[in-house]
């Protein structure tokens, strides 16, 4: 059974805007697009971003992100403290989605940009078409991460309605806000193109 031709074996780019294949071209012919037979910046973008997120993770974890004053007490929480605090008071729907947009969606996304980078630093052959849905997954998958930071602004919200009491966001929010931010790039840095690599040695 003939293998498959790669675009790069018969020089043709795809415009990354409009999709339009294009031939020993520097710019496409239709958008202007600067064309690259791979996204700039290779592995090394898309590791410093990754890495990057996990050093801003610690802090987005030990940091307080949102304090709130109750009938003139004050109290700081993190992220787990909301979440146990959430299921203490009986908002187990609240507590998980916190927990799992909090903790389980961005050590997944760590764990899978790890292992497509080093799989495409090696250029491996292990299960491509498992590694590209991951990545589909990974990339799409991101944006939920964000529910920590809207559930944050939403309670800081309604707290401000009641009467004697109040609610501010804290630091942590902010590098919790980063790490989200960061991993996203990272994925959109990263070229999945790359895991079909190592079938072309």
């Amino acid at each position: 059974m003939s293998r498959p031709l790669y675009a790069r074996q018969i020089n043709v780019v795809g415009c990354p805007t409009c999709g339009l294949a294009c031939r020993h071209l520097s710019r496409c012919p239709r958008c202007r697009t600067r064309l690259h037979g791979r996204r700039p910046g290779g592995l090394a973008r898309p590791w410093a971003l990754l890495i990057a997120a996990v050093i801003l993770y610690i802090p987005a974890n030990l940091l307080p992100v949102m304090s709130t004053r109750l009938f003139g007490k004050d109290s700081e929480s993190t992220i787990m403290a909301g979440v146990i605090d959430f299921w203490r008071a009986g908002s187990y729907g609240i507590a998980l989605v916190i927990f799992v947009a909090s903790v389980v969606i961005p050590c997944l996304k760590f764990l899978s940009l790890g292992l497509l980078l080093l799989a495409s630093r090696r250029r491996s052959t292990w299960a491509m078409g498992e590694r590209a849905r991951l990545y589909r997954l990974t990339e799409g998958i991101g944006y939920w991460s964000m529910l920590d930071v809207v559930v944050v602004g939403v309670v800081s919200a309604l707290v401000q309605f009641q009467t004697m009491s109040a609610a501010e966001p804290r630091s942590g929010i902010l590098f919790f806000g980063l790490v989200v931010i960061l991993t996203m790039l990272s994925a959109m840095a990263y070229d999945p193109r790359l895991i079909w690599e190592g079938d072309d040695k």
